[in-house]
């Protein structure tokens, strides 16, 4: 069971689909491990290839096995759209140490809506 801290490195997403009809999508992600959740800042106009270029830290203490991220399309007067989703598999970073951002796959309805590119880093805590 590997405990430490992860450092998510969100890059940006590329081929999203375009939730607005009349304008630009305003992008941004929601984060989550476990009951941990971060959100990027929004990326005003960003449509389908927003950049974020923004760092998290997640304390892992337990056995989940993913890193889920959930894009949105922030909207003024309505509900923010749900754009698609992103499950990121952790065994191999905690096994290397760090991944270089690399492009996952972006699904909705188990259809393909774009990639989304993420680093990571996992340093594990020293136990004495």
């Amino acid at each position: 069971m590997p405990l430490g801290r992860l450092e998510v490195f969100l890059v940006n997403a590329k081929g999203l689909d375009n939730c607005d009809f009349l304008s630009r999508m305003d992008p941004y992600v929601i984060l989550t491990y476990r009951s941990q959740e971060q959100k990027t800042s929004v990326n005003t106009d960003g449509g389908t290839t927003p950049e974020w270029n923004e760092t998290f830290v997640f304390r892992i203490s337990g056995d989940v096995p993913e890193l889920h991220l959930k894009i949105m399309d922030k909207d003024t007067f309505t509900a923010d759209d749900f754009v698609g989703e992103a499950k990121i598999p952790l065994a191999a970073v905690f096994e290397k140490g760090s991944l270089q951002p690399t492009s996952y796959n972006v699904v909705k309805d188990e259809e393909f809506k774009g990639e989304i590119k993420v680093g990571l880093t996992f340093t594990p805590e020293r136990l004495y």
